[in-house]
This record gives C-alpha cells, sequence and structure tokens, in this order.
C-alpha cells in the first residue's frame, strides 16, 4: 500500500507577530535560524534522506489559496497538482476532506500520514519509527491512529488524548481532553494514561472516507460534488464555489471523538508546536546568560537575560538591561515586550 502525506499549511500564526503575519505566516519562516523554513523541514521528515516515508509526488499540502505561490516557491519538488487551495478557512475537517478525496481520485487504496506544517521535531530517526508503526498499524486495519506526545510538563495550552497504559506500544482511545486548567494538566502529567495531542493522525483512505462519510455527512457531500470536477476544465471554479459551503469544523470533533475506532501511539521525539514566543525560545540553543538569539545580523547583548531575539536584515544590534524580553523585527515592525505578556501581541498587533 503506496503512503501519502498530508502537510495542513492554511494557519495564520498570528500570535509570533512581527515575525508571522497574516500575509507572510509562521510556516514559511526560518523560525529556528537553521536555513530552512517550518513547512521545508516538515517535507524533509518525510521525503528526504534515507529512511524517507514518502516520495514527493506523493506527499500534499493544502493550503489557503494566497499562500499557494509562497509553497510553490518553498517546495518546488512538490507536484503543482498536490498544492490544494482553499478559498476560504474551514477549520482541519474540510482540510482534511479534500486531500483525501483528491488521493481518491488517484488511487483506490492508500496509507496517509497528516500533519501540521509548522511543529518541530528534534529526533526525526525516533519520529519516523513512530510513523512507520502507526503506518503498519492502519495499512491493515480501519482504525484512526493519533500521535500522542508524552508530557514533559503540566500544559495548559494543549489538548490531551486518554489512553490507559498497557505492554502494547499502540493503545486504544478511551477519551479526548479540552484544553485544562493546570491543576488538571498536573494529574494528567502524574499519570501515564494521558498524552498531549498533537494534531499528527494516521489512517488509510477507505477508513478517513467511511468516517467522514459516517459523522460529517454534510461535508462529505460537498467533496462528491467537488470530486465530479476533479480533472474538468471548471475544477477550480467548482471548488471556489463549493468548498467555501463546508461546516466549518475540526477533524477532532468531527471524526475522532465520535469513532470507536481510534487508536494513539506515544512518541517522545522532541515534539513541540512552536505556539508561543515563550516555547520558541525554549527550543532555541542559548548562551550562558539565558539568551536565544536568530538573526541575519550582528545581536551584541548586554546585562540581558533569559530575553528571546529574532531579527531579520542584516545590521547590527545592540541590546542593553534586558531581562526575560521578547525583541522580534521584521519589516519594519519592531515589537519589544515581556514574555509573560506576549498573551498580549494580538492586541499588540491590531
Amino acid at each position: 500500500m503506496e503512503t501519502h502525506v498530508v502537510i495542513m499549511a492554511g494557519g495564520i500564526g498570528s500570535r509570533f507577530w512581527p515575525m508571522s503575519t497574516p500575509q507572510y505566516p509562521k510556516q514559511f519562516i526560518d523560525v529556528m535560524g537553521v536555513g530552512r523554513t517550518m513547512i521545508q523541514l516538515t517535507f524533509d521528515r518525510f521525503c528526504k534522506g534515507e529512511g524517507a516515508i514518502c516520495t514527493p509526488d506523493r506527499l500534499w499540502v493544502v493550503t489557503s489559496a494566497s499562500y499557494v505561490d509562497i509553497v510553490r516557491e518553498q517546495l518546488p519538488e512538490v507536484p503543482a497538482g498536490n498544492i490544494l487551495a482553499e478559498p476560504a478557512a474551514r477549520n482541519t475537517a474540510p482540510c482534511i476532506a479534500y486531500a483525501s478525496w483528491k488521493i481518491a481520485s488517484r488511487t483506490d487504496s492508500a496509507n496517509i500520514v497528516v500533519t501540521p506544517s509548522d511543529a518541530l521535531v528534534l529526533d526525526v530517526t525516533e519520529y519516523r519509527r513512530v510513523i512507520r508503526e502507526a503506518l503498519a498499524c492502519t495499512a491493515g486495519s480501519k482504525s484512526i491512529v493519533t500521535v500522542g506526545i508524552k508530557p514533559t510538563r503540566p500544559e495548559t495550552g494543549y489538548g490531551y488524548v486518554e489512553a490507559p497504559a498497557g505492554p502494547a506500544e499502540i493503545r486504544k482511545v478511551s477519551s479526548f481532553k479540552e484544553k485544562p486548567d493546570l491543576e488538571t494538566a498536573r494529574r494528567y502529567v502524574s499519570s501515564a494514561d494521558f498524552l498531549w495531542n498533537a494534531g499528527i493522525f494516521v489512517w488509510n483512505l477507505s477508513s478517513i472516507m467511511c468516517a467522514i462519510r459516517a459523522y460529517a455527512p454534510q461535508i462529505a457531500a460537498v467533496m462528491d460534488n467537488m470530486a465530479s470536477h476533479f480533472g474538468q476544465a471548471d475544477e477550480l471554479s467548482a471548488i471556489e464555489e463549493l468548498f467555501p459551503t463546508c461546516e466549518k469544523i475540526s477533524i477532532d470533533y468531527a471524526v475522532m471523538e465520535k469513532s470507536p475506532d481510534i487508536l494513539t501511539i506515544p512518541g517522545d521525539f522532541g515534539w513541540s508546536d512552536l505556539g508561543t514566543w515563550g516555547s520558541l525560545w525554549t527550543n532555541l540553543h542559548r548562551d550562558s546568560d539565558g539568551n536565544a538569539v536568530v538573526s541575519d545580523g550582528e545581536v551584541r547583548l548586554y546585562e540581558c537575560r533569559d530575553c528571546v531575539v529574532h531579527l531579520s536584515g542584516d545590521r547590527l544590534t545592540v541590546l542593553q538591561g534586558l531581562d526575560d524580553c521578547i525583541v522580534a523585527q521584521k519589516d519594519g515592525r519592531l515589537l519589544i515586550c515581556k514574555k509573560d505578556q506576549e498573551q498580549r501581541i494580538k492586541d499588540f498587533s491590531k
């Protein structure tokens, strides 16, 4: 059974302003300062080097229509026909359904991995091992497998998967939990039965299409209508008309919380969704004073502690006397604020 990979790349990255903007969001930026953007690193995990999961012709990107040209520029290996433009943001269930029906127009049988475009994975070898174990499971069953992350702290910003631990690596999911308060998160972390929900899914084509038909029939009906136009002269206009009529709902609510056939496989491969400046600071290299710097130019720090500095442009920057601050600059916009105030960044950017 051939393996396909679907990268979801429609987010606007508003929490990383001014580095990330709705016009050029985080997934298309070299956030880590390694010479590859987040979506390129995601592509590399699946398609590059020995042990690759799939070939570029079986990798799909679902993104906003306004980002298609950026995807083509950053992932030239991916065929243009595998870059699927959403004319409107309808959350992850229609996104995944669109990719699934497109894959079905090419093949009758496929194993599929669905992943966000902007997460960080430090141990690619272990990541690939976990994905292969999940693919082996779904190749011969109707099960849906979600990759759960072994929690390292009582995180209130993630949803959780409850799956009682046992001798087998792949476990049965008993429930999905919303983002908890701190006390509940501490209880989850103290138990081996709870994992972070990373939004990484593995299933075969038949399983996900059947599940969407069963639990999200309105979306399935729209997809059937769209699919009748695939490969036709009016394909793009039909998608522009039909896709926005899909119910706006996540795959978690549409399918995962309703299906009885959900499994999870724990992952411990240095994962982070890099959803905040604080999480970026945690995952970047830091100097002896706790400062993390990503910049095209020279940065000199004096009496600065525990700051995250992310600057574009080849210029000298000198900072003095800052503690626990975010310093970010791009395209004429400069942000300097305390790390513990970053929840206000959306308001600052308005």
